[in-house]
């Protein structure tokens, strides 16, 4: 029995700054991502593949600077941007991905065409960009990237924690420190409006995963990095099996957290894994993964995960996770908090 189509998104994973969060705040967070779910599931809708659904996503996620990919993305510790994605095809297990990039617009597209066009899997810095534009993509100027939250973030950052990437500060290391999780941070600029997950302790990736009304799945991930990382560090948003996975015999993956230990645990793999060798549901997979494996070293974040029978999960280990669904047919559902 064929599927019913269905995309799930996700734009990052961490603690929640909640109770500073006016609804009007709150709301758009929400109608970013239910319009963002509409799009995918009408290229589903339309009979659209998996692959496209994921792409369409990710690229809208990409150009929206509430969430820390493309346009708004995080900045470096050199106040630079190094940008990261990657795409795969859980039909023929294609894949293309690239890092460190800082003119490419939507970087999900390069990682598409990387996929499609290159007989090679993943291209970094000035080659991804030469790649991408002898594929005819669209380049920007690196400042396209750049918006004033994310600068005012990265002096915070630098003020308070100057040799620290913000990598794994949740809710609870606020309250060490004798800073309640849900006080504005110190300095913060009058007039930005706080983000329901707190931005300076938030993993800032997106992604998508769907699977279309032939039963094929796909997964695509795209980051801005974190911020005031070291200038080349490169997560797990771009590398396949850590960030980004899909087969049809099992599921599709995007993942978002502390990019350092998903790639210790080949967490999108993990998943698949799991389903393929000890006979998993997804559900039982992902929250192994999730809420067993990744804490044992302190391992943030979450997942989003669909299979080709159309089962959905979307765990996440911290306070909160920006994230939604929508099956064709149906109203799309989206979420920020547990």
């Amino acid at each position: 029995m064929k599927p019913q189509p269905v995309i799930a998104i996700h734009g990052g994973a961490g603690a929640m700054s909640r109770a500073a969060m006016s609804a009007e705040q709150e709301r758009k967070y929400l109608d970013a991502l239910e319009s963002i779910l509409r799009a995918g599931q009408a290229v589903l809708a339309q009979g659209g593949s998996a692959l496209d659904a994921v792409t369409e996503a990710v690229r809208l996620l990409e150009d929206c600077p509430l969430f820390n990919a493309g346009h708004g993305a995080v900045f470096t510790s050199a106040g630079t941007h190094e940008l990261d994605a990657s795409i795969m095809d859980g039909a023929t297990l294609r894949s293309g991905a690239i890092a460190n990039v800082n003119c490419v617009r939507n970087p999900v597209l390069a990682a598409r065409k990387v996929m499609e066009n290159s007989k090679h899997v993943f291209f970094v810095g000035e080659g991804a960009q030469a790649y991408a534009r002898e594929q005819g993509l669209e380049i920007v100027d690196p400042s396209y990237f750049s918006t004033e939250a994310r600068r005012e973030q990265l002096l915070r950052v630098q003020r308070e924690q100057p040799d620290a990437a913000v990598l794994d500060h949740d809710g609870q290391a606020m309250v060490a420190r004798g800073q309640p999780a849900s006080e504005p941070r110190p300095g913060s600029k009058p007039g930005v409006p706080p983000e329901p997950i707190d931005a300076d302790r938030k993993f800032g990736t997106v992604g998508a995963v769907a699977v279309d009304a032939q039963g094929n799945v796909a997964a695509a991930t795209s980051t801005g990095g974190i911020t005031n990382k070291q200038v080349g560090r490169v997560g797990d948003a771009p590398l396949i099996g850590a960030g980004c996975y899909a087969a049809n015999a099992t599921c599709a993956v995007s993942t978002t957290g502390t990019g350092e230990m998903f790639i210790r645990m080949v967490a999108a793999y993990d998943v698949a894994a799991r389903m393929e060798y000890g006979g998993a549901t997804l559900e039982q997979a992902a929250h192994s993964v999730i809420h067993d494996k990744l804490p044992r070293i302190q391992g943030k974040g979450g997942l989003i995960a669909v299979d080709a029978q159309g089962n959905v999960t979307l765990p996440f280990n911290t306070e909160g996770m920006y994230r939604g669904h929508a099956r064709v047919g149906e109203a799309p559902v989206a979420s920020i908090y547990r």
